[in-house]
């Protein structure tokens, strides 16, 4: 027994050494990021943009990034690559941009932002280069606005058009014997077909139609303008497939020549005047962010609180938008005295009809104390477009997909499913006629039914109301243009969903002048965890992700995210864009 205790007292005394000694090399690695070596630009830098980043609406810390790629620094925002782009614009230390334009995951709206920034770069007559093996179309998008473009000689460009494509559960749902048993109100409120039909509806092919070709044609303009094209000949390219390969593209004027990674090289190593391309300065977009300062000073602040991910009730859900989370951090910026005015930045396909609710009045408390303005992202649709409706003022890109103002409600029927594949069945005593409704395990009847859809209904007549309210408009007109229909930004603004076209430093110099202020600083919201709290917190998180996707596959993982949303929707009334979306630009 003697024995026992001396070594389990040596192995407690080991062990409480090692964790105080991991904790201060952990304290020590914290330490030297967060005094990182101040950076210092070379004359005649050429900044690199690789557009196959996808920019996050708001950057995050991650530590385990932060420790491996140290020297890389971290990726900026979208909002902060704005800002890098137009500071570069008059920082003499940047002589020109090198885009790299090969894939772009950013989204439609995110493009066109990054696009502008780059037009407006070119005012100051600095070079532009655009280089990509192969360019899909959305890295072309952007790539156009290059002084030159090149590719790859054995590469290409794609130029095929844009689709978008549903995934339709019907037909594995009955042969399941699965009755999803559907609500909703709003003819155009897709999110629920996959469940009800086997292709798309009329109005929904309408509806996408009319919002894909409005997209297509910003693409197909913008390369007209930039080309010095025709547009209607670029869509003849496109529908003709004219484009098959990289001399194609050259051909057809959509490049100014074919090289290989030196030969793009020695073109910009001519125009910064250096002999060899090897000496080029470059400089990546992330070593930027940490050499230059880009946000504002001044007595004023503005708070840019960002609302990206799916609506859920709850909180700490993890890249979503939680209704106590939420109401939380508004209520804490309604009574920050030392807060002048408010930006939402909203990139939301919506979700819970509740938890938007919930967010809703909170915005609608805090306008009466400061200023608030909504600047929307890729996605402000139905729950993410009710937490915007009553702000002062909407800002959009011309291709946020916005709107689609309309209610539905799913609940399954599993009963035939369970007994005749798995031969379970079930049985039920109750107190009252409607105590085990809705069931999942049962079909409903039609006065629950009715119940259920009496709920949409009230729903669907709250949200219209809610945006009548801020947008000052007749409740008949909200509902002449709401029924679930889906706007881009640059229709939105001409039915009155939205006030100006513009992205989220447009909406913060907005607040800014509605709060009367002529220096302002920002914070942003939610806060960042600290890089300690990053490393010991997120670490169980991560490491269970990864090791489920190392033994599924990644798309295998994310289809079970998708599996969980669906799991998440039944029987709680949704204002949320559809699930099951595949676009092809």
């Amino acid at each position: 027994m003697k024995s026992f205790f001396k070594t389990f007292f040596a192995s407690l005394l080991a062990l409480i050494i090692f964790s105080v000694i991991g904790l201060f090399v952990l304290v020590g690695i914290a330490t030297g990021l967060s005094k990182e070596e101040e950076k210092i630009v070379s004359p005649n830098s050429v900044l690199v943009i690789d557009i196959a980043e996808a920019f996050p609406e708001q950057a995050k810390s991650d530590a385990v990034t932060e420790i491996l790629n140290k020297k890389k620094g971290k990726l900026p925002s979208l909002s902060e690559l704005i800002a890098l782009i137009h500071h570069a614009k008059t920082d003499s230390s940047i002589h020109g941009i090198f885009l790299k334009c090969q894939q772009n995951p950013n989204g439609y709206a995110a493009t066109e932002e990054i696009r502008i920034a780059l037009l407006d770069f070119k005012k100051s007559k600095k070079f532009v280069i655009a280089y990509g093996e192969t360019i899909t179309q959305k890295g072309y998008w952007i790539a156009n606005v290059a002084d030159q473009i090149y590719a790859h000689p054995q590469g290409g460009v794609e130029w095929s058009g844009f689709s978008y494509e549903t995934m339709f559960l019907k037909g594995l749902l009955d042969k399941l014997e699965i009755q999803p048993q559907v609500f909703y109100a709003g003819k155009f409120k897709s999110a629920t077909e996959p469940f009800r039909y086997t292709e798309m509806s009329p109005a929904n092919k309408l509806q996408t139609s009319v919002w894909l070709n409005g997209v297509y044609n910003s693409f197909i303009e913008g390369t007209a303008s930039q080309r010095s094209l025709n547009a209607d000949s670029l869509k003849a390219l496109s529908n003709e497939g004219k484009i098959q390969n990289a001399n194609d593209a050259l051909k057809y004027h959509l490049l100014d020549g074919l090289f290989y990674d030196d030969q793009v090289k020695k073109v910009i190593a001519k125009k910064i005047h250096i002999a060899k391309e090897k000496d080029i300065p470059f400089l990546g977009i992330n070593e930027y962010a940490s050499a230059v300062a880009i946000r504002g000073t001044g007595a004023g602040k503005v708070a840019v609180i960002y609302a990206d991910g799916d609506i859920v009730m709850g909180r700490n859900e993890k890249d979503a938008i939680a209704s106590d989370d939420y109401r939380a951090l508004l209520q804490k910026i309604r009574n920050d005295k030392s807060v002048d005015a408010v930006v939402l930045r909203i990139n939301s396909p919506g979700g819970s009809a509740l938890a938007s609710d919930i967010i809703w009045r909170e915005i609608d408390l805090l306008k009466k104390e400061k200023p608030v303005v909504v600047s929307m992202g890729n996605l402000a649709a139905s729950g993410g477009y009710y937490i915007a409706c009553n702000a002062d003022s909407i800002y959009a890109d011309a291709n946020t997909i916005t709107g689609s103002i309309g209610v539905f409600s799913v609940v399954p029927n599993l009963s035939n499913f369970m007994k005749n594949k798995l031969g379970i069945t079930f049985d039920r005593v109750k107190t009252s006629t409607y105590a085990d409704a809705p069931s999942t395990t049962r079909a409903l009847n039609a006065t629950e039914q009715k119940f259920i859809q009496a709920g949409v209904d009230s729903i669907y007549y709250a949200f219209k109301s809610r945006v009548a309210q801020g947008r000052k408009k007749h409740i008949e007109y909200i509902d002449s243009i709401a029924q679930g229909r889906v706007w881009i930004g640059a229709d939105a603004i001409k039915v009155g969903l939205v006030d100006r076209i513009g992205d989220l430093n447009d909406a913060i110099a907005s607040a800014a002048k509605m709060a009367h202020l002529k220096g302002y600083a920002l914070k942003a919201y939610p806060e960042n965890k600290s890089f300690l709290e990053d490393l010991l917190g997120g670490y169980e998180d991560k490491v269970k992700t990864k090791a489920i996707q190392s033994e599924i596959g990644v798309d295998e993982w994310q289809a079970l995210q998708q599996i969980k949303a669906i799991k998440q929707m039944m029987g709680q009334p949704q204002t949320r864009m559809p699930i099951f979306v595949v676009n092809h630009p």
